[in-house]
């Protein structure tokens, strides 16, 4: 994959801003597990291929089992997520995918019913800093796979 355009390098102010916004993500109150599986899962519903593979080592890193992350892009029909997991990824696509219409309300109470205030909006951000890293580098190519 030819890089389009070097976003970070272009534009290294917003990627300073992107990286405190991760950092702060990656020190919420969710559980790691959690914070891959949101990440893994946006990155394949949006086609970031390097953020695919960028999360799936982070998740090993985190002790993440491989048939766990094989089975996530079927994580419905799969019976090995927590009630948590799955109402962060319901969440996840819900938001993720906000052209197909708003988060549903069903949607929003499984993630209500499992999660703390604090937490449901520290799950917000997580999906929304995923989801804007995930287009900046599927649109720009500026990290291409390794």
């Amino acid at each position: 994959m030819t890089i389009r355009v070097a976003a970070d390098r272009l534009a290294p102010h917003m990627t300073r801003a992107m990286k405190g916004l991760e950092k702060a993500s990656r020190e919420s109150s969710l559980e790691g597990s959690v914070q891959e599986l949101v990440r893994l899962r946006a990155s394949q519903v949006n086609g970031c291929a390097y953020c695919v593979d960028l999360h799936v080592t982070d998740a090993r890193e985190e002790g993440e089992e491989q048939r766990r992350l094989d089975l996530l892009v079927v994580w419905r029909e799969a019976d090995l997520y927590t009630e948590r997991e799955r109402a962060a990824l319901g969440l996840t696509e819900a938001v993720t995918r906000l052209a197909d219409g708003p988060v549903s309300d069903e949607v929003w109470a499984a993630a209500a019913a499992v999660f703390s205030e604090v937490e449901l909006t520290e799950l917000l951000w997580v999906i929304a800093t995923i989801n804007t890293w995930n287009r900046v580098a599927a649109a720009s190519r500026a990290w291409p796979l390794p």
